[in-house]
């Protein structure tokens, strides 16, 4: 089941912290690779962010475009990490 706050909480930090973001109306299904927002840098960065604020750890084998294409598309990671933790 998809968990709005968490996705709430990973846009928030999105808009916050990458220029594009901020300039555009972004949605939890947009594209955040392919559309620009996240680059591999950012990637690493929202994985930080995401390794502290869900105490999940995040591996080599995870850092996959698949996991970090859409807000959608991260919630569902931390979800199946939360979950294998």
């Amino acid at each position: 089941m998809y968990d709005q706050a968490v996705g709430e909480h990973i846009k928030q930090f999105i808009v916050g912290h990458f220029p594009l973001a901020k300039t555009r109306k972004l949605g939890s299904s947009d594209p955040l690779l392919v559309g620009g927002v996240l680059d591999s840098l950012g990637v690493l960065h929202v994985v930080a962010y995401l390794e502290k604020e869900f105490n999940i750890s995040v591996t080599d084998d995870d850092l996959v475009p698949d996991n970090f294409e859409t807000i959608d598309r991260i919630v569902s990671f931390v979800q199946r990490k939360s979950t294998a933790s």
